[in-house]
């Protein structure tokens, strides 16, 4: 684990989840709230989970061991959502930019979403908290595809490749 690869990560998360927010924002409500079998049960719900989860993981990050998790009960408009994923990757990025390599093995205790305590390394927390997003981003496609919206193409070689 290094600051560069986990700097390229966080770039391509944030590209990731423009395009997810972007295509779902096309949606009605009745469609971003329709119940699926997948993901947290909606997309508006499963979005609402990517962003929970990278702003609870940077609050871990940062040392707050007690994060508990947000409501599902709000449903945030995706204007709303898009707005706190800028934020919350404004947060995340100051705080990654006062990190050194040997931060990446300090231990940080947290707990997790059901109360229990735990201790990782930071580097082993932020590599969480990039994949929490991409496992969840997939489930987005998937709804998405399943509400008759188009392909949704987040792979990371779309984010860097360059044509010849």
């Amino acid at each position: 684990m290094d600051m560069h690869t986990f700097d390229r990560m966080r770039r391509y998360s944030d590209w990731a989840n423009d395009r997810i927010v972007a295509v779902a924002s096309e949606f009605e409500d009745a469609q971003l709230d329709r119940d699926m079998e997948i993901g947290l049960g909606s997309l508006r719900n499963t979005l609402k989970h990517i962003h929970d989860g990278e702003s609870v993981w940077l609050a871990r990050w940062q040392g707050r061991a007690e994060t508990p998790w947000p409501s599902y009960d709000e449903r945030p408009d995706m204007r709303s959502l898009a707005d706190r994923f800028s934020q919350t990757a404004v947060d995340r990025d100051a705080f990654l930019k006062t990190l050194t390599p040997a931060d990446l093995e300090r231990p940080v205790t947290y707990r997790d979403s059901k109360g229990s305590l735990f201790t990782a390394t930071l580097g082993d927390m932020i590599l969480q908290g990039i994949n929490h997003s991409v496992h969840h981003r997939a489930q987005a496609v998937n709804i998405i595809r399943r509400l008759g919206g188009g392909l949704v193409e987040l792979d990371y070689m779309v984010f860097v490749r360059k044509p010849v």
